[in-house]
């Protein structure tokens, strides 16, 4: 059997980068950069201040106090949003806004809190002079000219997804369009003549179909573009039929649950063999030891088991870092941490995904178990947040035992 690092990584390698577009500033949250972003400008682009108050010279307010204050002649006023060309003389302040542009001549700024003038409010009179009841120092609440960053630096680079502070910095930057690539998009069905719709009555014999619900999310949470296509019967004509549907829909990546296998009902192997190529690996792992990688008319295909534990720990495991590269994110890594056991466990030496409760105690993280692990019971997936890997070739972990955790927070 395939290690799974080694199965992971045969499947990253196969899979392509999507192509590029350009789009709206206002349609790329969570899009994946295509290129390195430079600063074109420095920024602050001019120095300014940071506080309503009096731009004036710190010199003048040497020995400055409560008991002392220094009296200085206001001047001018100086708004933001306006240039200004006034140089401010020794002994002279400017009423000044949050985010004007310095006067020449001035090298800090008093806040109007620490003034016995009643506002610095743009529009009120001007006061014809202000007592400054402390010393400042060169600097003091001045942005300066390249505080932020500086013109050529790299300020996001190619693979970043783009989060609301990146938007907020871009719009600053004046960027209306962005180089962004594609959002994968994937063609998802399920397999199986006892799978029924949710609403439709409950008969024997059947069940209700659920992996296309949880895939759906997934694939969304991924930032990619689910393309729904329902569920095939056990049959090689509608097998068929969903994945030429999946070509007509220009997917990127088809995906499937259930009907992979080698049973007498399981058509898949061959519908994708007439149009594709199809790999069966024996993957070490559980749940989810089955995997299927081909391609159907050129488009990359994933097959995975049908349990909805098993499908869903195979997202996790294989598809979640395949969506990742294929939509540019090429520096994403999983969340992981470390926790302490606080049962017993054993396993049948196969690298394990258990799930997992967290809960925090004294010495850190502590995990539980979230009842029994097989791969169709799906309540105790509802109540993990965490999964808990137990490495291959190891039967046993005791209680106290210190293992790796991957957190389940959607969207990550």
């Amino acid at each position: 059997m395939l290690a799974v690092s080694e199965a992971r990584q045969k499947l990253l390698d196969a899979l392509p980068v999507c192509d590029v577009e350009i789009i709206s500033l206002s349609d790329a949250a969570g899009r994946v950069l295509a290129e390195d972003l430079f600063a074109e400008i420095d920024s602050p682009r001019f120095a300014n201040s940071s506080m309503d108050g009096f731009a004036l010279r710190a010199a003048d307010l040497k020995g400055a106090s409560a008991q002392q204050p220094k009296r200085l002649k206001v001047v001018a006023d100086v708004p933001a949003g306006q240039s200004t060309e006034m140089v401010l003389q020794a002994g002279q302040a400017a009423r000044i806004m949050t985010g004007a542009p310095m006067p020449d001549g001035a090298d800090a700024i008093i806040p109007v809190e620490d003034t016995e003038a009643p506002t610095a409010k743009i529009g009120a009179a001007l006061p014809t002079e202000v007592l400054v009841r402390r010393a400042l120092k060169a600097g003091d609440y001045v942005r300066p000219v390249g505080q932020d960053f500086r013109a050529g630096e790299v300020l996001l680079k190619a693979g970043s997804r783009l989060r609301p502070q990146d938007l907020a910095l871009l719009a600053m930057l004046g960027k209306a369009k962005l180089s962004v690539h594609k959002k994968p998009r994937v063609a998802l069905f399920s397999s199986g003549d006892e799978l029924l719709p949710v609403n439709q009555p409950l008969i024997p014999g059947k069940i209700y179909e659920n992996n296309s619900y949880a895939l759906t999310a997934l694939v969304e949470g991924c930032g990619a573009q689910p393309i729904p296509l329902g569920f095939a019967k056990d049959n090689l004509q509608d097998v068929q039929a969903h994945l030429d549907r999946a070509v007509e829909q220009g997917a990127d990546l088809i995906l499937s649950s259930a009907g992979v296998s080698v049973g007498a009902f399981d058509y898949l192997r061959e519908a994708v063999l007439r149009k594709g190529t199809l790999d069966f690996w024996q993957v070490n792992m559980r749940p989810g030891r089955p995997f299927t990688f081909g391609n159907y008319e050129g488009i990359p295909y994933i097959g995975l088991p049908g349990n909805p534990a098993s499908a869903f720990v195979g997202f996790e495991v294989f598809v979640r870092p395949a969506l990742h590269k294929m939509g540019g994110d090429l520096g994403w890594k999983r969340r992981t941490g470390k926790a302490r056991l606080m049962e017993r466990v054993s396993s049948d030496g196969r690298e394990s995904y258990l799930r997992v409760k967290t809960k925090e105690g004294l010495d850190g993280a502590q995990i539980y178990l979230t009842g029994h692990q097989g791969s169709g019971n799906l309540y105790s997936l509802v109540q993990a947040d965490s999964l808990m890997v137990v490495p291959a070739g190891v039967n046993e972990l005791p209680a106290g035992s210190q293992v790796e955790i991957w957190s389940l927070v959607f969207g990550d």
